[in-house]
């Protein structure tokens, strides 16, 4: 029987066309496209139903639908023709023109048309005439997703994304998380999926034999186009071209087809074969459609069509490595220039140029630009991204990638990333899409790790954290289990996860990560667990865990938590049975016993009542797969390989023996006999194949009690057996039973597709089968049938991939409403069963309420570690520990004895030390024989040898552990802890165990927030920049100046022209500066006249400085708040973020660590005065007892005992060590493992080992010192002695000498002591100086460590605040920047009208100035004046300004137009409104000609001016409206700046407001609280404020200043009022001086010239400046024409001399051409005189004469050339200003003289 997905017939797959002839590009993409329908034909619109989330709508519409295209032949067919297309070969060859021309010509389809929705996709298969409905079962919706398949994520639009699921092409709305289904039209799955560059189309390429290329159309969802025979069984890979245009085909394993299809038209139009491995991927060029790339498994191979002599062809050149390691490639991305950029396996990326690698790029110090593979790499907005599996995604600069160049041999670049984002811990991206969103930057990542994230790579303040969307198990699903009570379901993979769903609400609720990935899940029935909430999940490390499913909401105290999910889970046991994967769990139908199976070939059963405790176990003889109780007693199968009954055709036999013996007697052996005869004399038939290894059985379930059924695969596959279990025998083993099934069901069309998992309905009417191909199977039982006689009618139906979606579980709801099925594609399918009752429109499933109390249970310890013991090993371990014990009693038992023989040994030496010399043994008569110690020494140092090559590695390996230990604890310490002690007292001191600088004080954060400097800072600055800005003009202008006048002097003397002329510029110029200085004396004047009548303040003016004052007062006067209050407004000088607290504790940190520092330097110097003091008292002791040896015992002083150097103050020392420190320390080791008894007891006391072992050895210092000292003290009392023995007695003088030395010593004796006393006392006393001094420190370190505290806490609040605060400083910055620009505009706006206004007032002035000039010409009675102004005045058109008359009512509108008319004008319009015609174009007679083009030259000059005006006009009318919408815009400008500045303020004060809550620790003591009630401290100090005792005392200070303010300021009000009154007094004086001063001046004006003048207008009158430069101009003119006039002169003088230089020349040359001519005669009369004589000698002439005499004849013919010449130059030389040739040369000497003439 044919599968549903075999709908083509062999004969239809023969009668496929293939390609047409290859042609260009271009004609191939509008011309040979052939249709698959007629475009005449009438067309119906496609279905627009699809199959939604949750529709239950059925898989088939129309009930009338025919089952004949189902049918057809078999799969085995389908494999022959597949074998058939693998042999043949890919030909390219193109047809010829003729055959071209005989071609049918195609219909070409028409753009609307579109297949049939329902006809194209697959339908479920129904055993024929059966009353199965299509429908049976649903699909509702999908909860898995194939993380691992390339490019298995593509976006539609803004809100839908799609991607496959086995059999299905999923539409997933991310807003509504509504799914919509498209089924395969093949039923062998999904290859790959690509969209149209508009999102109008989207392609789905199939899996199958011969699979097609559907394209649907978006969002109709019609299929548009069928692309068919492009690839044997799967495609791997497509893409559209830029435009859209064309559709590149990749196919996978076997024949890696690449195809290019003109797909609007159906037609491929180039076909190759892509490459002999695997192919990824397969893309065009963006730039260029006729490159293409392809890579894979170890190749990447670039593509160009090219257009060959045999027509249009694919050439494809395949990159090569070179010395770069061959590498599988993901992704890469097509360059701009046509240079390919890709990644590797190790993370870097490689560059190809011309097929090979120009360069490979990596990360800074040779790291890879990816810890892995990178999977994609994407060009976006300049800028190259490139995706890894290590989840990074990193952004890098394309100019530098694109002109990278190595510049080594090693081929590697270093290059650093712009950007970079790390997605998350364990997340792998495998492909990322660039969303539609407008005006930001996010992007959906597929996560091979089982999600899909939306990212933000704006990398900006504002930037998104990733965002997780959806998340998936990642690999095959192992394990299913649905609840017995409700809708729910757990899942867990080997991704270590566990999931629970509601699949009728189509929600996931909860999922819990563990360390191993999970094998196996049982749901605990309601016997162990009422409300059904626990689960059991067993791990492939053997650990098995129960878990507890509740709902959160329902706890009765969740406080605290900001968002509650809907359902949690928690961890309630944990115990560990076996050693390998758990692979089933079962427990028992009561409830009581639980049963677990795993690989380790075991099977654990626990009693479930007593939290689990293990009964007991067995062992299997193979793997467990399957466990499931027996559904009437305790009895279990365990399902582990191929199971056969035993045979019963002994029973049988017997039987009929004893039958027919009971019939015949003694016949009946004999026909019984000749029965057996008769059967073997039978042909025998043919030996059954059994395959050697058995076949593995994949599932089972219980038929009646002691049989069962199981389904095989291999060769076994395609039956259900039906077998029974044998009697229990002890002496057989089972693996030596060779039962074989009694029965059998044969199951079509599974020989290669064995069922994998089996359940039933509730009433065992339905057994659903999950298949091996990922399909579904539902057989239709008759109930109460355990034999499955009837098991004829199914339904079968394609969901999962067909190549990796195995089935591996499948379960029903616990109402048989829902089918729910997980594959090893990752993917969890939810099915509705079909059933007459309507289903409810919302169900959900009810998560079980929490026990009493959970949340106060404390959580079990998980076991982690996978090499944990699981409860069997720990059993043999502890029993294994108790016979080691055992063992090391008896091993310390013969210790004893050796110890005791050991002992008697070392006595029995002792006793012959003891004995005399004579009668001694030696050491080596003990030894029964001297070459066993030797041979021992000898294997002794053998051993150590041969352990010291032995643990070279673990000597290197622990080196290098004890550098990295040191590397780690002890570079980073500066001091360890030094504790010095006194000698006398207890008092003792101790360092600061001192660190490194922490990372606050070793850099500065650049802080984002920086405050917007004020309007006033601004204007400062800007004066000042004004007036640099000056003085760097001033000064660069004087250069000039200097460097001309320095130029001057170098001049030549001047002549007496030039100094005239000096003279008279320098005249005019000093007019001028004189006329310049005089205006400016009075501009200057006029302009101190205005500063200071600006200056002068109004009647009502008030200082804006003492407004500002009195405004401040008024609002802070008596204004204390508090930072604690509402209102508190934070200043500029006061608000911090986070980068100035991060410099305030590095600060802090820095000034603690400077002092810790000074004072262990102060320790280490007590500590070596300790030192050296000892060593001093020392050798004053020893110089002591020298004294004491020669002193009478009587008079000693005690000798003062010698401090010693304990090991805490000399911390250093631990860390040395030698042979005996490390032997002592490994006994000590064993030691403590004996005690504690652990195995990892190392650890234990090895820093106190070293501490003590070291310890000793410091001390050793002291007391081999006194050693010594005692030895030299005994030995000089020695020689004392034996001096005694050797004295006699004394004279008188020597004992006088004695007496001296006595009294000498004894006071040396007193003197030592009392040194030694001090010191020690001098010591003890810098000691206790010290050690006051620290513990003033201590309590600063402690003030400053809690004041670290509060500023870190600060730092990390103002941390959180920062974000957001950066966002709102950056928008007022803005704000106040664009109102600086727009004010700036203003006023340049301002400045521009001003200057317009200046321009219109020049237009005017020089309009009046034309009319006055006429006027004057004209004179006063001339009679045409009239007529002359009437044509000056009239207005004419002018072409060229057409506008002018169109803005006319826009300059009637400006406010100013009225007043800027000038009053001729106004004639103007009054004389042309007379009635009078007149013709301006003749000049009347009798009137002035000159006159009369005067006016018309003085009219256009008119116009021209009233032209100019109106532009300005117009011109400033446009800036007034720029004016007033900049006005309008900084208003609002200043609104938003007002109210942002609002905004960051209230932000500010909550910030202050957080930081008001930060607890900090202040200690007091007693006297410093001032605060009391009733002379007491009150409880409650909340509402007390903390004063420092500088900023108490600077309040109190204050307090005294501002009383002495007051009454300045009350003094300061008395004194103005005073002036004020003086000073008006004085105005009115000076105001009566004025006046008679204006009058004496008018008087005498009026007395000198007769009338009142304008003393300004006389002052600056000076000389005509136009006449004086005119009169300059024309002196130089003159001097330059003179020195002009001189040098033509010259050159004058210079030609003549040259010319008679020349005649000279060529006179010459005329001499020696009459020279020659006389010579030339010569020769020829010589020579006639000799042909003579030749020719009567000769008869014949010579060889050599002929010569000579071409010779000759080529002399003369070039003499005579030259003659020719020289006469023409003569000619020419005789005209004036002939062409002077130049002259010929002579020719060579070898050519003049031939013959030696």
């Amino acid at each position: 029987m044919k599968e549903p997905g075999d709908q083509d017939s062999y004969g239809e797959r023969l009668d496929r066309s293939k390609s047409p002839g290859k042609r260009s590009l271009s004609s191939l993409k509008s011309a040979s496209r052939s249709a698959v329908r007629e475009g005449n034909k009438a067309l119906e619109d496609a279905t627009d139903e699809t199959l939604t989330e949750g529709g239950g709508e059925s898989y088939l519409e129309d009930d009338d639908y025919s089952m004949e295209h189902l049918e057809g032949s078999s799969s085995s067919f389908q494999d022959d023709y597949v074998e058939t297309i693998r042999e043949s070969q890919y030909l390219e060859a193109p047809a010829s023109a003729s055959e071209g021309a005989e071609e049918e010509v195609k219909k070409k389809i028409s753009e609307n048309f579109f297949y049939d929705y329902m006809e194209l996709v697959l339908l479920p298969f129904v055993t024929p005439d059966s009353n199965i409905p299509l429908d049976l079962l649903t699909l509702v919706h999908s909860f898995g997703y194939d993380c691992k398949k390339r490019a298995n994520l593509q976006l539609l639009d803004s809100n839908t994304v799609m991607y496959i699921a086995g059999n299905q092409l999923i539409l997933l709305n991310l807003k509504t998380k509504e799914q919509i289904y498209l089924r395969s039209s093949s039923g062998r799955g999904i290859g790959v999926i690509g969209v149209h560059p508009d999102k109008t189309y989207f392609t789905v390429a199939e899996k199958g034999v011969f699979p097609k290329i559907i394209i649907y159309e978006y969002p109709s969802l019609r299929p548009y186009r069928i692309l068919q025979d492009g690839t044997e069984l799967a495609y791997a890979y497509v893409d559209f071209n830029y435009d859209g245009t064309l559709l590149a085909s990749v196919g996978s394993n076997p024949d890696h087809t690449l195809i290019i299809w003109n797909w609007k038209e159906e037609q491929p139009i180039l076909k190759t074969k892509a490459f002999s491995q695997e192919v990824f991927k397969v893309t065009f060029n963006p730039e260029d459609d006729e490159q293409l790339t392809t890579a894979g498994s170890g190749h990447i191979k670039f593509w160009e069509i090219a257009l060959t002599f045999t027509g249009l062809k694919l050439q494809g050149s395949l990159g090569r490595f070179g010395k770069t390691a061959t590498t599988d490639i993901e992704g890469y991305m097509e360059l701009p220039d046509g240079k390919v950029l890709s990644g590797s396996e190790w993370g870097n990326m490689l560059l190809w140029e011309g097929g090979l690698i120009k360069v490979e790029l990596c990360r800074g110090a040779r790291k890879s630009c990816h810890q892995g593979p990178i999977n994609q790499i994407v060009l976006d907005e300049g800028e190259v991204i490139t995706i890894g599996a290590d989840g990074c995604i990193r952004i890098w600069d394309f100019e530098t990638v694109d002109t990278a160049d190595s510049i080594d041999e090693t081929g590697l670049l270093e290059i650093e990333p712009i950007n970079e984002l790390q997605v998350g811990k364990n997340v792998k991206l495998f492909s990322m899409i660039k969303m539609n969103e407008i005006g930001s930057n996010f992007w959906l990542a597929q996560d091979a790790s089982g999600a899909i994230w939306k990212l933000d790579l704006s990398f900006s303040n504002i930037t998104q954290d990733p965002d997780c969307l959806f998340s998936f198990h990642s690999g095959a699903i192992e394990a299913l289990a649905v609840s017995p009570l409700t809708y729910l379901m757990a899942t867990t993979a080997l991704d270590c996860s566990v999931r629970i769903y509601d699949f009728a609400s189509k929600t996931p609720l909860a999922q819990m990560k563990f360390k191993q990935g999970g094998t196996a899940l049982a749901w605990v029935p309601r016997l162990v667990s009422y409300n059904g909430a626990q689960i059991i999940v067993g791990f492939e490390d053997g650990v098995v865990r129960v878990l507890e499913l509740y709902d959160p909401k329902r706890l009765t105290v969740f406080a605290g938590r900001k968002k509650v999910s809907d359902a949690d889970i928690s961890l309630k046991q944990v115990f560990k049975p076996h050693t390998a994967r758990v692979t089933a769990l079962a427990y028992e139908r009561d409830g009581e016993i639980l049963a677990t199976g795993s690989e380790d070939q075991t099977v654990f059963f626990f009693e479930v009542e007593k939290d689990y405790k293990p009964i007991g176990y067995i062992t299997t003889p193979g793997p467990v797969c399957q466990l499931i109780w027996s559904p009437n007693s305790h009895r279990f199968i365990e399902i582990e390989k191929r199971k056969r009954l035993k045979e019963l055709k002994e029973k049988q036999k017997e039987e009929r023996r004893k039958q027919l013996a009971a019939e015949m007697g003694g016949n009946g052996e004999k026909e019984f006999h000749a029965e057996e005869e008769e059967v073997e004399a039978e042909e025998p038939l043919p030996e059954i194949f059994i395959p050697s290894t058995p076949c593995h059985i994949l599932c089972g379930f219980y038929s009646e009690p002691g049989k069962f059924w199981v389904s095989l695969g291999g060769y076994d596959a395609g039956f259900l057996y039906h077998c029974e279990f044998p009697p229990y025998d002890k002496n057989s083993a089972i693996t030596e039973m060779k039962n074989e099934p009694f029965d059998f069901r044969r199951l079509e069309d599974t020989e290669d597709n064995p069922i994998q998992a089996i359940t039933f309905s509730i009433h065992q009417d339905l057994m659903f089968c999950g298949m091996q191909d990922g399909a579904i199977r539902v057989y239709i039982l008759s109930q109460n049938n355990p034999s499955l006689m009837n098991m004829v009618d199914y339904w079968h139906f394609n969901i999962h991939d067909n190549n990796y979606g195995c089935v591996k579980g499948i379960s029903t709801s616990f109402d048989d409403r829902f089918l729910v099925t997980t594959g090893a594609d990752s993917n969890i399918f939810v099915f509705t069963i079909f059933s007459e009752f309507e289903l409810k429109k919302s169900i959900k499933a009810k998560v079980p309420s929490p026990r009493f109390g959970i949340e106060a249970e404390p959580i079990p310890e998980d076991i982690e570690d996978p090499k944990s013991y699981s409860i069997e090993n720990a059993r043999r371990k502890r029993e294994h520990d108790k016979l080691m014990k055992e063992v090391e009693e008896i091993k310390a038992g013969k210790r004893e004895k050796l110890k005791a023989l050991r002992n008697e040994f070392w006595k029995l030496l002792e006793m012959n030390q003891e004995l005399p010399k004579h009668m001694q043994f030696k050491r080596t008569d003990f030894d029964v024989d001297s070459k066993i110690r030797a041979e021992i020494a000898r294997k002794t140092a053998f051993k150590i040898h041969q352990v010291e090559k032995e643990l070279a590695w673990e000597k290197e390996k622990h080196e290098l552990g004890l550098m990295k230990l040191q590397n780690r604890f002890r570079e980073s310490l500066e001091n360890d802890i030094i504790v010095v002690r006194a000698i006398q007292s207890d008092h003792k001191i101790s360092s600061y165990r001192l660190v490194k600088p922490s990372k606050y004080s070793k850099f500065k954060r650049i802080s984002l927030t920086e405050r917007r400097t004020s309007k006033l800072e601004r204007s400062e600055k800007e004066g000042a920049g004004r007036k640099d800005s000056q003085k760097d003009t001033g000064g660069s202008i004087s250069v000039p100046e200097e460097s001309i006048i320095e130029e001057g002097k170098k001049f030549r003397p001047k002549t007496l022209s030039e100094i005239m002329v000096e003279n008279q510029i320098e005249k005019t110029r000093k007019l001028i500066l004189k006329a310049e200085r005089a205006q400016l004396k009075i501009q200057q004047r006029k302009k101190e006249w205005e500063e200071l009548y600006k200056s002068k303040p109004q009647d009502d003016f008030e200082d804006p400085r003492d407004v500002q004052a009195i405004k401040e007062a008024q609002l802070y006067m008596g204004d204390f708040n508090l930072k604690t209050a509402p209102d508190y407004k934070i200043p500029e000088h006061m608000r911090v973020n986070a980068a100035k607290k991060e410099e305030e504790l590095g600060h802090l940190d820095s000034m603690a660590h400077s002092k810790k520092k000074n004072m262990n330097k102060c320790i280490i110097s007590l500590r070596d005065l300790k030192v050296a003091v000892i060593e001093e008292i020392q050798c004053l002791v020893q110089e002591l007892k020298t004294i004491q040896a020669t002193l009478h015992i009587s008079k000693h002083i005690p000798i003062p005992e010698v401090p010693q150097i304990y090991p805490e103050e000399v911390p250093e020392k631990r860390f040395q060590y030698d042979e005996e420190i490390l032997l002592n320390f490994k006994q000590q080791q064993i030691q403590d493992e004996k005690s504690h008894q652990l195995e990892q007891g190392e650890s234990a006391g090895s820093a106190g080992g070293f501490f003590k072992l070291s310890s000793r050895k410091d001390g050793d210092l002291t007391t081999d010192s006194l050693s010594k000292s005692s030895k030299a003290s005994a030995s000089s009392a020695d020689t004392a002695k034996l001096s005694e023995f050797e004295k006699v007695d004394p004279i008188d003088v020597e004992l006088e000498i004695m007496k001296r030395d006595e009294i000498k010593h004894l006071y040396m004796q007193q003197y030592l002591t009392n040194r030694i006393k001090e010191l020690i006392v001098t010591f003890d006393a810098e000691l206790r100086l010290l050690r006051h001094q620290k513990l003033k420190l201590d309590t600063q370190m402690k003030l400053s460590d809690l004041h670290h505290v509060t500023l870190f806490q600060e730092m990390l609040l103002l941390k959180n605040f920062e974000k957001q605060e950066n966002i709102l400083q950056e928008r007022v910055n803005s704000l106040d920047k664009e109102e600086q620009d727009m004010q700036w505009k203003i006023s340049e706006t301002l400045k521009e009208m001003e200057e317009k206004k200046n321009e219109i007032a020049k237009f005017q002035d020089q309009e009046k100035a034309l009319y006055a000039g006429f006027q004057a010409a004209i004179g006063e009675n001339n009679k045409f004046a009239n007529f002359l102004m009437k044509v000056l005045k009239k207005r004419i058109k002018r072409v060229k300004k057409k506008e002018v008359e169109g803005d006319a009512d826009e300059d009637e509108d400006s406010d100013e137009s009225s007043e800027e008319e000038s009053s001729l004008e106004s004639g103007e319009d009054e004389s042309g409104s007379d009635d009078e015609v007149f013709d301006d174009s003749i000049c009347p007679t009798n009137c002035d000609v000159g006159l009369f083009e005067m006016a018309l030259q003085l009219r256009e000059k008119r116009l021209d001016i009233e032209e100019a005006l109106v532009e300005e006009k117009k011109s400033i009318d446009n800036l007034r409206k720029e004016h007033d919408a900049l006005s309008k815009k900084v208003k609002i400008v200043a609104t938003n700046l007002n109210a942002a500045e609002e905004a960051l303020e209230a932000y500010q004060r909550e910030k202050q407001q957080r930081l008001n809550e930060l607890m900090i620790v202040i200690p007091l003591k007693l006297h410093q609280i001032e605060h009391v009630v009733f002379g007491e401290i009150p409880s409650d100090l909340s509402g007390t404020l903390v004063f420092s005792n500088q900023s108490l005392s600077r309040l109190q200070e204050r307090i005294t200043q501002l009383h002495e303010e007051n009454a300045k300021q009350q003094k300061l009000n008395k004194e103005c009022r005073e002036r004020r009154k003086q000073l008006i007094r004085e105005k009115r004086e000076m105001a009566k001086t004025i006046s008679k001063m204006e009058e004496t001046v008018r008087q005498l004006m009026i007395s000198k010239f007769g009338r009142v003048i304008d003393l300004e207008a006389l002052q600056t009158l000076s000389v005509n400046t136009t006449l004086e430069e005119l009169k300059i101009r024309k002196i130089r003119k003159e001097l330059l024409n003179a020195k002009e006039m001189k040098m033509w002169e010259e050159k004058i003088a210079q030609v003549r001399w040259e010319l008679m230089m020349k005649t000279k020349e060529h006179t010459k040359k005329l001499h020696q051409m009459n020279d020659l001519c006389i010579e030339k005669k010569k020769l020829d009369s010589r020579l006639n005189t000799l042909q003579n004589q030749q020719g009567n000698a000769f008869q014949g002439p010579r060889k050599a004469d002929i010569v000579a005499k071409e010779k000759v004849a080529e002399l003369i013919q070039l003499q005579a050339e030259r003659i020719l010449a020289l006469k023409e130059e003569i000619a020419l030389l005789r005209k004036k200003g002939g062409l002077i040739l130049p002259p010929i040369q002579p020719p060579q000497e070898k050519e003049m003289n031939p013959m030696g003439l």
